[in-house]
């Protein structure tokens, strides 16, 4: 639709123009819907199989008998950033709270983005930096990441090329470590190396969404960094590891000045009651995020497998995901898979259309995706 045919459209934000709305994984009652399916399975947008545990479906159960959804939730989620600052050992004047990690992300960007300002990322990097970035009607710096054909990482991140695009008018740099949706990551060493030569009024935003999964041998002690780098802002989810994506919980770590920023332009009672309590418990119950990391673990190990069997290459991945390549257009591939009940993520608009990526399900869903996978592939 154009301005002349409504003339208001004129005065929305170039930035919020150019942008294409976020795709997320298909519904399964969507699939269901288009093609009449009564058994589905989703294994698109990288959710814990196992979903929450005993503990936060008994809480959750409690806390809605009590008949309290009624009332507001506690707007600064007092209880939780308690349970947050125990857990990572920092005071709660340097926590904040987001519907999700997503919200975080958008707080960032309303308090340090706007016209004349950047934000540097990755290719092949989460799609809401960039979609944070132009809503604010600023420039998004792409960096080119390390070529298909790197040794190690292909996809991953070229630490040399995002510090040679850091210019004094960057405000903002987003890092996903791991990195989503290629898996990919960066090894602790030169990640802290990175962030040091990032001048201090350039802020560091170091999304770890899937840092639960991460080896323990490669995974960084970011929480440490937090004290030697003023201008460093780490972010967090409940959706992935703790199996809380459908209530919508995370929370940024970062210096007390930052967080209250964000704090300012967070929206009153941004997280509903019940997500705070179900994060609140999730957060205590390590050993369920032990059962679904091993579970991952494993299940990523199988598939990885089967694909080397199928001749499909594979990205390397520190996360619940894996992006594989079918050394062809994709899109076939996933509407074979699709009619067999069973949605995946296509890449064609990361810029890779060979590509697709798997979330790691339960065994049978996986024994399932793959069963798929190898019909499609045959057709």
């Amino acid at each position: 639709m154009t301005t002349t045919e409504q003339p208001f459209l004129k005065n929305a934000l170039a930035g919020v123009l150019a942008l294409e709305p976020y795709s997320p994984g298909m519904p399964i009652d969507e699939l269901q819907r288009r093609l009449g399916l009564s058994d589905v399975i989703k294994l698109a947008s990288n959710e814990n199989p196992l979903g929450p545990s005993a503990k936060v479906k008994a809480a959750l159960a409690e806390h809605a008998a009590s008949g309290n959804v009624s009332l507001y939730p506690d707007g600064g989620g007092f209880r939780l950033k308690k349970k947050i600052s125990e857990f990572h050992d920092i005071d709660s004047s340097r926590i904040t709270l987001g519907n999700g990690s997503n919200d975080l992300l958008e707080f960032i960007a309303r308090v340090f983005l706007g016209p004349g300002r950047k934000a540097l990322f990755s290719e092949y990097c989460f799609a809401v930096y960039p979609l944070a970035t132009l809503a604010q009607n600023a420039e998004a710096i792409v960096a080119k990441a390390l070529p298909a054909d790197h040794p190690t990482m292909p996809f991953g991140h070229d630490l040399e090329a995002l510090a040679a695009a850091l210019t004094p008018d960057v405000s903002v740099v987003m890092i996903a470590n791991p990195n989503n949706p290629t898996g990919t990551w960066v090894e602790p060493g030169p990640l802290e190396a990175f962030i040091a030569q990032v001048p201090a009024s350039t802020l560091v935003v170091l999304d770890e969404a899937y840092i639960e999964y991460f080896d323990p041998s490669l995974k960084p002690d970011s929480r440490a960094w937090l004290d030697r780098y003023p201008n460093l802002v780490i972010t967090r989810t409940f959706s992935k590891t703790y199996g809380l994506a459908g209530l919508r919980a995370g929370y940024a770590l970062s210096h007390p000045s930052v967080a209250d920023l964000l704090n300012r332009v967070r929206q009153p009672f941004n997280l509903n009651m019940l997500a705070l309590q179900a994060a609140e418990v999730a957060l205590g119950d390590q050993e369920h995020v032990a059962k679904a990391v091993e579970l991952n673990r494993t299940e990523m190990a199988r598939i990885k497998a089967e694909f080397a069997a199928l001749g499909l290459s594979v990205l390397p991945s520190q996360a619940n995901f894996l992006t594989f390549n079918l050394g062809r257009d994709a899109a076939p591939i996933h509407k074979g898979l699709l009619e067999r009940g069973v949605i995946v993520r296509p890449m064609a608009s990361y810029g890779m259309p060979t590509w697709l990526r798997v979330s790691i399900g339960t065994a049978a869903e996986n024994t399932r995706f793959l069963t798929a996978l190898k019909a499609a592939l045959a057709a």
